[in-house]
């Protein structure tokens, strides 16, 4: 399981690292029910987003060889659409698709469309970082 987490601020956000952790989902309500009760205090909340995993296993599943390449190739080339992406990483467009929309579903990646002659889906990596944090 999946937790994605946000606390504090509104709108859309540009982070420059991005944590990634590894909590059971008691950690993240007792996380999130701190954060409202500092807000119903009307103390101030820093601004946090986390994506958090249940266990390793998931952890490992979700972020495998191939999409880590996949966000270094994205963030360093720029590719201007999909099929590009799967024209530099040298693989099918149907899985380069699967793991683009995986990745967005997470956080991980922006898409972004555009209408020039055709539709285009155009990945982005708005962060320079992935810390992991993993508790004891």
């Amino acid at each position: 399981m999946i937790f994605i987490a946000m606390y504090g601020g509104y709108g859309k956000m540009r982070v420059k690292k991005v944590k990634i952790g590894i909590k059971n989902l008691k950690e993240v309500l007792e996380n999130a029910k701190d954060v409202m009760k500092k807000i119903e205090r009307g103390e101030k909340v820093k601004k946090s987003r986390g994506i958090y995993f249940e266990n390793l296993a998931t952890f490992r599943r979700a972020l495998t060889e191939k999409r880590l390449e996949m966000l270094h190739e994205i963030k360093e080339k720029h590719p201007s659409s999909v099929y590009e992406l799967a024209q530099i990483l040298d693989r099918d467009i149907k899985n380069v698709t699967v793991d683009i929309e995986y990745l967005k579903e997470i956080g991980l990646v922006e898409i972004r469309r555009t209408k020039e002659k055709r539709e285009r889906v155009i990945p982005e990596v708005n962060y320079d970082a992935i810390e992991l944090l993993v508790t004891v």
